[in-house]
């Protein structure tokens, strides 16, 4: 009797094997359906805004009232930070870029965060150039890197004084979003200066 359960078992095995490999051979596969892919497609330049942005505003500490930022220069010279803060004297500003926000770091040192649309490889060459110093890669994802510049004082700074460029379009990204009251930008790359 033994024999005879095992070979009932083994039958039954045996045919959950097969019974579903023969079926699955015998229908056709579902057609497949293209999945939607999100956009803008990887590569594809982005759309063109539809509304003019806002002129941006600096508040300033003195008085606590906003003030307007002068216009980039559209040449692509690059320009001294003075002519956005003064706070910025001698700090090489990526032509075009905007002044997005600054903030107090405490200990004299304030930090301030411009957005451009150029590429982060552009961005990440004029610093290479302007600063004189390669730099180094803090990240690969997302692609960041950062420029020391002047000497770093634990006893009188909190931060490092530096440049650091953040490439905001990795992984699909549609860019760093800033929302000044109620205009929206996005920006592909974001320039960071500790001053």
């Amino acid at each position: 009797m033994v024999p005879l359960t095992r070979a009932f078992t083994s039958l039954l095995l045996l045919s959950g094997l097969v019974m579903p490999a023969a079926a699955q051979s015998t229908t056709p596969p579902p057609a497949q359906t293209p999945v939607p892919r999100p956009s803008p497609f990887p590569g594809a330049k982005p759309p063109a805004p539809t509304t003019s942005p806002a002129p941006a505003t600096v508040k300033d500490p003195q008085t606590n009232a906003t003030k307007p930022v002068s216009p980039p220069p559209q040449s692509g010279v690059p320009q001294d930070g003075s002519t956005i803060d003064p706070r910025l004297a001698g700090v090489p500003i990526y032509a075009g870029a905007e002044l997005l926000s600054s903030f107090d770091a405490g200990r004299g040192q304030h930090i301030f965060l411009f957005g451009s649309n150029m590429p982060y490889s552009d961005v990440v060459a004029f610093y290479k150039t302007q600063l004189r110093t390669s730099g180094s890669e803090i990240w690969r994802a997302p692609a960041t890197y950062q420029f020391d510049w002047g000497q770093y004082r634990s006893d009188v700074m909190t931060y490092r004084p530096s440049v650091v460029v953040k490439d905001h379009t990795w992984n699909n990204s549609p860019g760093y979003l800033h929302v000044a009251g109620t205009t929206e930008k996005r920006y592909r790359t974001v320039i960071q200066v500790v001053k």
